[in-house]
């Protein structure tokens, strides 16, 4: 949160609990529906939309089996968007330019996880503005989390305001998909960038492609 207020950039709201209460407490604060996530859990596991305080009551009844919430486990809330566009972005960044794999569009709206949605490559109806504040709003985060290589965020576009969903400072699930439909061997270009080469020599190089992921003609899908 520290990097995206220094960055200018916007999240839903959010908050994190331990117990019932203070979930209670966060959800009436920034407001139903909300998006409750238990820590350390993978491919979307306990995650669920809670639409009213009942509702979140009976969500820690099911989780109570295969989740544990308390300080050392805190639960995530985060404000869920309504008819949001959800949109992947995966890139390399060096400290000092930012390269983009792929931006992808999610054909279901926001709130299904990643790793249970199709999604398009180029976006379908993402503007070309729309595309480059995704890679603006990218390469300031990678820089505010000191990446060198592959990293992966996950946004969401309501009512043309972009949320930061997730950022993932390490290859991500989507990284073989965007390198086979496009060509790019962004694995590898990651690993050279981690020991010291710089984007522009990869590209000079021909390691990359010139032209980045977000100028994609849009028959390539």
């Amino acid at each position: 949160q520290k990097i995206l207020d220094a960055a200018g950039l916007r999240a839903p709201a959010n908050g994190i609990a331990t117990d019932l209460g203070s979930a209670i407490e966060v959800a009436n604060r920034i407001g139903y529906p909300v998006l409750v996530r238990p820590s350390f859990v993978l491919g979307g596991r306990g995650m669920e939309i809670v639409y009213d305080q009942n509702s979140l009551e009976g969500y820690f009844d099911r989780i109570a089996e295969h989740a544990l919430v308390d300080d050392k486990h805190p639960l995530l809330v985060d404000r869920f968007l309504d008819d949001a566009i959800e949109i992947d972005i995966d890139a390399l960044y060096d400290g000092h330019e930012l390269y983009v794999g792929g931006v992808m569009e999610h054909i279901e709206e926001a709130g299904i996880h990643s790793g249970d949605s199709s999604c398009t490559l180029p976006p379908i109806t993402l503007s070309d503005a729309q595309i480059n504040r995704v890679a603006s709003a990218t390469e300031a985060i990678a820089k505010g989390l000191g990446v060198r290589g592959l990293i992966n965020v996950q946004f969401a576009l309501a009512s043309d305001v972009l949320y930061v969903l997730e950022a993932n400072p390490r290859a991500s699930r989507t990284v073989p998909f965007v390198s086979k439909a496009l060509g790019i061997t962004l694995a590898k270009a990651a690993s050279l960038v981690m020991i010291g080469r710089s984007i522009r020599d990869l590209v000079a190089a021909g390691e990359l492609p010139q032209k980045d992921g977000r100028s994609l003609p849009a028959g390539k899908i």
